[in-house]
């Protein structure tokens, strides 16, 4: 997530927050940024006490590409035999290299985040598109889902990745992992930070909220 996030949802839980400074592309495509979250998330686990965390009490989470690192670093973390994690706050997030959807079409520009900026953003993150099958950059082509912690999926009505962020929940599910999916209709990409006026905005915040609460303890 981007600071804004970070500081309401850290307001909003008192919980500790730590926001991951990866490795950006195109200096450094795939997989730098998942594999960099990776390790902090293995290095929170093992340096527990020095921040004043329980290990056994994390969450991962992010907004649009970070929602996509959120979801790379638990199916990481499932297969390496990482760090336990309780919760997925995948908010508008990137699970498919695909252009096909319905919400890429209805949306393909207009609102905030067009299809075209979708296509120049994955031509910056990968060195070959074969990456692109890889589950670390798109979650949704994982062979199995199961497993994976327990998932809050927010998606927007008015935006290109819509149909892909409520695909990966519907899998999520079809996989046996409690997952709650609320689409914001009307909204669009990013609107989550846009918490002085709208109150869609203030909604998600609260939602996102309750579900670190009651996932954390």
């Amino acid at each position: 997530m981007t600071d804004q996030p970070c500081r309401m949802l850290t307001n909003a839980t008192g919980c500790v927050t730590v926001s991951v400074d990866y490795r950006l592309a195109p200096e450094h495509k795939f997989p730098a940024a998942p594999e960099d979250c990776y390790a902090v998330t293995k290095w929170i686990a093992g340096n527990a006490a020095a921040l004043n965390v329980d290990p056994q009490r994390i969450a991962v989470g992010g907004t649009s590409a970070g929602g996509n690192l959120a979801a790379a670093v638990a199916l990481l973390a499932r297969d390496r035999r990482g760090p336990r994690l309780l919760l997925q706050l995948l908010i508008y997030p990137v699970t498919n290299y695909d252009f096909t959807t319905g919400s890429y079409h209805e949306n393909a520009t207009g609102y905030v985040l067009t299809t075209e900026d979708m296509r120049w953003f994955w031509r910056h993150y990968l060195t070959r598109e074969e990456q692109a099958g890889e589950p670390a950059a798109s979650p949704l082509r994982a062979k199995s889902l199961a497993d994976l912690p327990p998932a809050l999926v927010i998606t927007a009505g008015c935006d290109p990745l819509r149909d892909e962020g409520e695909a990966y929940a519907a899998r999520l599910r079809d996989a046996g992992v409690p997952v709650t999916l609320t689409q914001y209709p009307g909204m669009f990409h990013g609107f989550i930070r846009m918490t002085r006026i709208l109150d869609q905005a203030r909604a998600g915040l609260d939602e996102m909220a309750g579900a670190l609460r009651k996932a954390l303890g």
